[in-house]
């Protein structure tokens, strides 16, 4: 039985209960979000140790790092330290997308090194291996299962239907997504539907065997400011949705992604038509970035858009690096690719019907450990605690304010103002 079908039964897993008690949520509550598919918990059987995280409705926003080989950079030991590094930035989930060197290697090393849910797309495999088929997309996919991975990306909604209308309506730069073009090149080549689409009841028994989630990757999501909101982009999602119905039916947990690249007053709308389409089902976003000029910056412009994305409804927000458009990350990029999509995920919580209470007795602690000039306080209240410790003290002068203000710090001339005027107003009485 899966857990979506314990949920649907009545019952309370103790991942439900594990959940629940880290977000603040009735473990029933939480029971009956995954019950009706709003909240999913990626816990494949099959792996050891895991720390279950919640994504969905109710629920803070949760962050994602990508981390994975390349065809140039294959070391399995730096994707090592980069998910460590990931975790310890306090990221809630993985995705291996290794293409580069023993792929098997780096994702079994990275399930042994972490206790936070671990994700892959089964496609970039069979296509390193030279197994574009459909036996081959199957058997990279029972694979990565069975050795442990707790969701994986299926691009199903990029299929005939959805190419048509991408043909129909071109795009400055096509598709962008590596799953999305790889899909259409075996739809080219063969002449076939793409197998996931096509054979999606056996996905969803291969699912059921391994209780494991399904993100139905967003394969058309547009790479450019240019392509956002087009007509190809709507096919996939209304694709994604039938898939979402299909999935629950079969007590698979299933999450969808989305866009890409969408300037910041079209995110609403976007995130709103895909929850609509999807029926609420957790919706798990690459940025969006906002803008398209920022090369080494995109973990910002990404972040930007996390922030009104998360506001409309988004649960899941994929970290985007400084390296992205450009390089493989680095472990210092995804260290900071995770913090600034924390605080993006952290903006969107403050503004969540569920847990913006929770979120902003967060900010709560900050201001008043501000407000008492307690240093000690305001790096227990920080993200990114040893950042602001170094900050603060790297210059050496040890002073009760920051070095900026000095003697005119508001704080504490505001204070004294306050104390003066109580002086004066007991000698008068």
């Amino acid at each position: 039985m899966t857990l979506m079908e314990e949920a649907i039964r009545g019952r309370v897993p103790p991942s439900i209960a594990q959940v629940a008690g880290r977000e603040g949520i009735d473990p029933a509550k939480l029971a009956r979000l995954v019950a009706a598919g709003r909240v999913v918990i990626p816990a494949n059987i099959r792996r050891a140790e895991l720390d279950p995280v919640g994504i969905g409705e109710m629920l803070t926003v949760k962050v994602n790092i990508n981390l994975g080989t390349s065809q140039n950079l294959d070391s399995p030991e730096a994707e090592v330290e980069k998910a460590l590094a990931a975790v310890e930035a306090g990221t809630d989930a993985l995705m291996d997308l290794s293409t580069g060197g023993d792929l098997d290697l780096v994702r079994r090393r990275i399930l042994a090194s972490v206790k936070v849910p671990l994700g892959t797309v089964p496609i970039y495999q069979a296509a390193v291996q030279k197994e574009l088929t459909c036996q081959g997309m199957f058997d990279a996919l029972e694979r990565q299962a069975r050795d442990g991975v707790d969701f994986v990306t299926v691009h199903a909604g990029v299929n005939k239907i959805s190419l048509e209308r991408l043909r129909q309506d071109p795009r400055l730069m096509g598709v962008v997504s590596r799953g999305g073009s790889l899909t259409m090149k075996y739809i080219a080549d063969t002449g076939e539907e793409n197998p996931y689409y096509q054979e999606f009841d056996y996905l969803l028994e291969m699912a059921r065997e391994y209780d494991l989630t399904l993100s139905l990757g967003d394969g058309l999501r547009p790479g450019c400011i240019e392509d956002a909101s087009d007509r190809a982009k709507y096919t996939e999602f209304i694709m994604l949705g039938e898939l979402v119905r299909r999935a629950r039916a079969a007590g698979v947990q299933a999450m969808v992604e989305g866009p890409g690249h969408v300037p910041a007053d079209e995110i609403q709308t976007s995130v709103r038509a895909m929850k609509h389409l999807t029926d609420g089902a957790p919706l798990y976003l690459l940025g969006p970035l906002v803008t398209d000029v920022a090369p080494g910056y995109d973990h910002i412009t990404a972040a930007m858009g996390g922030v009104i994305a998360g506001m409309a409804g988004a649960d899941f927000l994929c970290a985007t690096t400084p390296s992205e458009h450009l390089d493989l990350p680095t472990r210092e990029d995804v260290v900071e690719g995770a913090y600034v999509t924390r605080i993006a995920a952290h903006a969107a919580d403050l503004t969540r019907p569920g847990v913006r209470e929770r979120a902003r007795s967060w900010d709560l602690q900050m201001a008043q450990a501000r407000a008492a000039l307690d240093w000690d306080g305001q790096f227990r209240a920080a993200i990114n605690p040893s950042l602001a410790r170094r900050i603060r003290h790297r210059r050496g002068l040890e002073t009760d304010t920051c070095t900026m203000c000095s003697e005119l710090c508001a704080i504490r001339l505001t204070r004294e103002a306050m104390e003066k005027g109580r002086n004066k107003d007991q000698e008068s009485a």
